[in-house]
């Protein structure tokens, strides 16, 4: 549902004769309301017992931004729905890997946020695809009917899961009875303890700079060629953004397996790595189908960061029952990086070029990796599990689910 929302919007506003500040601004607008509502957030699927209700929710909520941006695109609605969407994505990504925790344990939770990972890559290539070719058969305005759309499958999907199966105190990251090295309560730990971890608090900085440089780049190549091109930048911007999603897909298990082999950060430098390069070879090819090739970069960055930033909160929280609240921290922090990139990158190409706004972007990057690869510890080594957990964990389960069953 997500997909549309995201790059395309650019080149639906682009189409109805916006320029690119206020391209940016509207963008901006989104990350703003996101920025607000995602420690909130995570602290409400730390505390809810209902996490498939706050998800339905959100669900709703994003139809009726989707529903204000394809009836009324002015300035006004535009905004409203930017606020809704930006607001309600907030909820998405704590309470998806809160019920997986909650369904799995911390054994095998590295292999599901692989997973996730990798159908959620999957279902984006899907409506990417969809989008393009609907975008350029009819108009830009089906993008927000494929969203729409896909409101049906998503909500079923969402029905199908076991409410029962959902273990509270291990979907908020507060471990349970026996689990080896991990200090099981029933307490939260305080959030003033999140901001005393050091690591934690250099992960968000090196995110926030990852995610300022990153977030532009997408909506920026989606306005290069939008130029002068009609509907057809529709499907040039639905391969961009497939080729980004299906790198992801082959690589999110791949993530999990050299983080296993390699640890955290060697991968996520790798991850980090790739991002300068990609913008400056932004600004040294000009073709479509190189343009198109380059978002391979993308895909392994976007598929590094993706898997790894929950692994890596999950460590460092791992026992404090606050894993939820670290996430909207973390996703905080994204958010302002993402949603001040837009206004900056708008501003510089209006002023400037889009070439100066690529390689601005690429010191950002670079500035990122240097912290991440000078300040930030190894971080698996805090959750690293034994044989002896993970079955503990699967004895578990299944006397959850028996006692379930019977009952």
């Amino acid at each position: 549902m997500q997909t549309g929302v995201g790059p395309f919007l650019a080149i639906y506003l682009a189409g109805h004769r916006w320029n690119e500040e206020w391209v940016g601004i509207a963008m901006t607008v989104g990350g703003i309301a996101g920025i607000a509502c995602q420690t909130p957030a995570g602290a409400l699927v730390d505390r809810l017992h209902s996490k498939r209700a706050l998800v339905l929710a959100g669900v709703v909520a994003l139809a009726v931004g989707t529903l204000l941006l394809l009836m009324w695109p002015t300035l006004a609605s535009v905004m409203a729905a930017q606020t809704i969407i930006g607001g309600v994505s907030s909820v998405f990504g704590p309470a998806i890997a809160a019920i997986s925790l909650g369904l799995v344990g911390p054994g095998r939770f590295d292999k599901r946020t692989g997973r996730n990972q990798t159908l959620k890559s999957a279902g984006n290539v899907i409506t990417a695809v969809l989008v393009g070719v609907l975008a350029y058969c009819l108009s830009n305005r089906s993008i927000f009917f494929v969203v729409l759309g896909l409101c049906v499958p998503t909500i079923l999907s969402l029905l199908l899961i076991n409410p029962g199966e959902i273990d509270y105190n291990l979907a908020r990251g507060g471990g349970h009875n026996g689990e080896q090295g991990v200090k099981t309560t029933r307490q939260p730990a305080r959030v003033l303890d999140l901001l005393g971890n050091k690591p934690l608090m250099l992960f968000c900085v090196s995110s926030v700079m990852f995610h300022f440089a990153n977030a532009a780049m997408l909506p920026l190549l989606g306005e290069l060629l939008a130029s002068g091109k009609g509907k057809s930048s529709a499907l040039f911007m639905s391969a961009c953004v497939v080729t980004t999603q299906l790198t992801i897909v082959l690589i999110s298990v791949l993530v999990v397996k050299l983080a296993a082999l390699w640890g955290r950060k060697p991968v996520l430098l790798l991850g980090f790595a790739v991002l300068p390069i990609r913008a400056v070879l932004y600004t040294l090819v000009h073709g479509t189908l190189g343009l198109v090739a380059i978002q391979v970069l993308d895909g392994i960055g976007a598929g590094i960061f993706g898997v790894l930033s929950v692994l890596v909160v999950a460590d460092l929280t791992r026992g404090g029952g606050r894993f939820n609240l670290a996430q909207g921290a973390l996703a905080t922090a994204v958010g302002i990086g993402a949603s001040v990139s837009q206004t900056v990158a708008g501003v510089i190409v209006h002023h400037f070029n889009y070439q100066v706004a690529f390689l601005f972007l690429a010191s950002i990057a670079t500035a990122a990796l240097a912290i991440l690869w000078l300040f930030m510890p190894e971080t698996r080594s805090r959750s690293a599990v034994t044989p002896k957990e993970s079955l503990s964990d699967r004895a578990r389960m299944c006397h959850r689910a028996v006692h379930d069953d019977f009952a």
